[in-house]
C-alpha cells in the first residue's frame, strides 16, 4: 500500500512537548496547494507506554475536544512516564464546521476505517490513525458524546469479544475511566469503526459518551478531565491509581436495543433519560405534523432496563434512532 500523504510536523520520538499539525494536502479553489492542519500535541519523557487520547471524531461532539484542548496545555513532560498522543479534532475540517461529518468531503470518519491513502480527504485520515498512530500505541481513549441529535447519559465502554483475557483489559480500562456507566456495547457497524482498527491490533480501546445535545456542561468536561487522568494513571503514564468511582455496569446486548422511528412527526417521551422501564412499557409518541384528530404512533420498550439515550431534538424522521435501551449485567 501506498505511503500515506499526511506529514507530522512533530517527532514522536523526541522528549519533551510538541505542538503541531498533521499537514493533509488538499487543493482547492481557494488554495491550490493547501493542506489541511490537524492540530496534535505530543508529550513524552523517557521510555514507556504511549496513549492515544482523541476527540473530534464527529465534529460536533464537544466534551472530548475540550478535556483534550486544556490536557495539551497543562501536561508537561516531567509528569508523564512514557508518551501522549493528543488530537483533540481528529476530523478537524467536521470539528470547525460543528458538524458531525467533514463540509469537504461529507465523510463520517467514524464509519471511513480502516481508511484509504488514495480515497478521499476523510479516508485519508482514517488511513494515517491507522497505519501510523495506533500501531505505536498501548492504550487508546476514543471520546464521544451525542452531538447535536442525541442526549446521553454519560458512560464508558467496551466491547465483547472471543478473546476474553483482552476484552478484561478492555473493561478494566473503561472501568478506569470512571464515568457512571461502563457498558458492553453492541455497535450497529463495527468493522469500520475506530474501535475495530484498534482492537484488531491488539491495544485497548476505550470510548466514551459523555451526553451531548450540542453542547458541554461543566459536569459534562470535569467528567471528560478526570477520565482522561484516570486512562493516563490506568496505562502507567500518570503515578498513582485511577481515582475511584461508583459506576453502574450495563450491555447494550444487540441493534434491537436501539430504537428507530418508523414515522415523521413530533417525538414526545414518556420516560426521562435514565429512567428504568419495564417490557411492553410505553416510552415514547410521534404526534402527526401534517393533520389534527391522528393518534399519535406508540412506541414500547422490548425489555426491561433503562433509558441510556434518547433523541435531543423533538422533530423526528422515518429511520432515526430516537431511544436506546440498555440492561444491568
Amino acid at each position: 500500500m501506498q505511503d500515506s500523504p499526511i506529514s507530522a510536523s512533530v517527532d514522536f520520538d523526541r522528549d519533551g512537548v510538541q505542538h503541531g499539525f498533521l499537514k493533509l494536502p488538499h487543493s482547492h479553489d481557494d488554495s491550490a496547494w493547501g493542506n489541511v492542519m490537524i492540530p496534535i500535541t505530543v508529550i513524552r519523557h523517557g521510555d514507556g507506554p504511549t496513549a492515544l487520547l482523541t476527540g473530534g471524531n464527529h465534529g460536533d461532539e464537544y466534551e472530548g475536544t475540550t478535556a483534550l484542548l486544556k490536557l495539551a496545555n497543562r501536561l508537561q513532560a516531567d509528569d508523564i512516564t512514557g508518551r501522549v498522543i493528543v488530537v483533540p479534532m481528529m476530523n478537524h475540517p467536521a470539528a470547525l464546521n460543528g458538524s458531525r461529518t467533514s463540509p469537504l468531503d461529507g465523510g463520517n470518519l467514524n464509519r471511513c476505517f480502516p481508511g484509504n491513502p488514495a480515497g478521499t480527504l476523510t479516508e485519508k485520515i482514517a488511513d494515517y490513525f491507522t497505519r501510523y498512530l495506533v500501531p505505536i500505541s498501548d492504550v487508546v481513549l476514543d471520546m464521544h458524546s451525542g452531538g447535536r441529535t442525541l442526549d446521553l447519559l454519560p458512560f464508558a465502554a467496551t466491547h465483547r469479544m472471543t478473546d476474553r483475557a483482552f476484552e478484561a483489559r478492555c473493561l478494566a480500562g473503561a472501568t478506569a475511566f470512571g464515568a457512571p456507566y461502563t457498558l458492553f456495547m453492541a455497535e450497529l457497524e463495527g468493522n469500520v469503526l475506530f474501535d475495530s482498527v484498534v482492537e484488531g491490533q491488539g491495544k485497548v480501546f476505550i470510548s466514551t459518551e459523555l451526553r451531548g445535545g450540542g453542547t458541554t456542561t461543566p459536569q459534562s468536561v470535569a467528567l471528560a478531565e478526570r477520565g482522561v487522568d484516570n486512562v493516563l494513571r490506568f496505562a502507567g503514564i500518570l503515578p498513582g491509581e485511577p481515582v475511584a468511582v461508583v459506576s453502574q455496569a450495563l450491555e447494550i446486548p444487540h441493534s434491537d436495543y436501539y430504537r428507530v422511528s418508523e414515522h415523521d412527526g413530533l417525538l414526545e417521551f414518556a420516560v426521562a433519560l435514565g429512567d428504568s422501564v419495564k417490557a411492553g412499557q410505553e416510552i415514547a409518541r410521534v404526534h402527526s405534523m401534517v393533520r389534527t384528530g391522528e393518534a399519535p404512533h406508540i412506541y414500547r420498550s422490548p425489555c426491561d432496563g433503562i433509558l441510556l439515550g434518547r433523541r435531543h431534538p423533538a422533530r423526528v424522521s422515518i429511520g432515526d434512532t430516537f431511544a436506546v435501551l440498555a440492561v444491568p449485567r
